[in-house]
């Protein structure tokens, strides 16, 4: 967070050249009184990007100028994992992070990665805008960081494949697939008797690329953004975890802000979090079509079968037991009872 000096007279005068009038009255032309950083692992095209920049116009706007947060997409200031090290460090102030990599700081973020848990959006919001929510968020608190707004929306992840084509539990034996470092994930596909490697997001497109791995699983708008219809051939609909993104602040930084500010700054991104969740709700439909149009080749699983294989194994009483009473309870008063 840095403080700049003021512009000379002769930088005022030759701006009120290029700006109108109502713009140096409502922005002075001095240069913001905070700047800040805002860092995600997504494409620039992706709606958490594009609605994030909105929250930012309007941050700058309804605080005249006062505050300005610039956009760093693309994991251009490093991995997911460098990144949730500069938000803890302050090197960042915001950082927009799945709540299943989040999960190797706040184990209990994880717990969105149930398998099977949630059947649909219903299911989802009810948890994660009502306790559920609220206990994940007090846990992240403990730490240097915390969450700005209400979760933001990955969507439900689906298995994609070069080889094979997953239609049902046993085909996942021995599957070579990429999961982010997320040991929820790597825990779940391991019950299924895959073999999951962990690998940072940066990474996904040459692991594909080059065979390191046979399939990834991700949701719908990360394949079409990222183009991962250019190194795999099928998509099976598994829907086996919802996935939400976090926007994570450094509370140091956080707190030295106006109490006002942080009022603008979260009403804002809580605004965008609605409008993102509706455009991912949207693209579902649309992004079969698209991808579908790039030769990926869609296909209908049963659910039950999936959480029937998981039932058979020890994973919901493994995790249940992680998580604790508390948090699992919180959660099957949404998803019924797991296991």
């Amino acid at each position: 967070m840095t403080t700049r000096c003021k512009p000379t007279r002769r930088a005022l005068l030759a701006g009120a050249a290029a700006f109108p009038l109502l713009t140096m009255l409502k922005w002075p032309a001095s240069a913001a009184e905070f700047d800040l950083k805002y860092a995600t692992g997504q494409d620039p095209s992706h709606p958490v990007n594009l609605r994030a920049q909105e929250a930012l116009t309007r941050i700058r706007e309804a605080t005249s100028g006062r505050v300005d947060i610039k956009l760093f997409p693309a994991n251009q200031l490093g991995s997911d994992t460098d990144l949730l090290t500069q938000v803890r460090n302050g090197s960042i102030e915001f950082f927009n992070l799945s709540s299943l990599i989040l999960a190797t700081l706040v184990p209990i973020s994880g717990i969105t990665s149930v398998g099977f848990a949630f059947k649909n959006y219903d299911e989802v919001w009810g948890a994660m805008d009502g306790p559920l929510g609220d206990h994940v968020r007090s846990e992240i608190a403990k730490t240097p960081i915390f969450t700005v707004s209400k979760i933001w929306d990955n969507g439900f992840r689906h298995v994609t494949s070069s080889t094979r084509e997953i239609r049902g539990p046993a085909d996942l034996k021995g599957f070579k697939l990429r999961v982010p470092p997320a040991p929820a994930l790597t825990s779940l596909f391991k019950a299924l008797d895959a073999s999951p490697t962990p690998i940072n997001f940066n990474e996904v497109y040459t692991s594909l690329q080059t065979k390191v791995v046979e399939g990834q699983e991700n949701p719908l708008a990360i394949i079409a953004t990222t183009r991962l219809y250019e190194v795999q051939k099928t998509c099976s609909l598994t829907a086996h975890v919802w996935d939400g993104y976090w926007v994570l602040g450094n509370k140091r930084a956080f707190a030295k802000l106006p109490a006002d500010l942080q009022a603008i700054i979260t009403r804002e991104l809580d605004k965008s979090a609605g409008d993102q969740r509706a455009d991912i709700a949207k693209l579902s439909d649309t992004l079969k079509a698209d991808l579908k149009a790039k030769g990926i080749t869609f296909i209908d699983v049963q659910q039950d079968d999936f959480r029937k294989a998981l039932a058979g194994t020890n994973f919901y009483a493994e995790w249940k037991q992680k998580y604790g009473p508390t948090a699992w309870g919180l959660m099957e008063k949404v998803s019924g009872k797991l296991g």
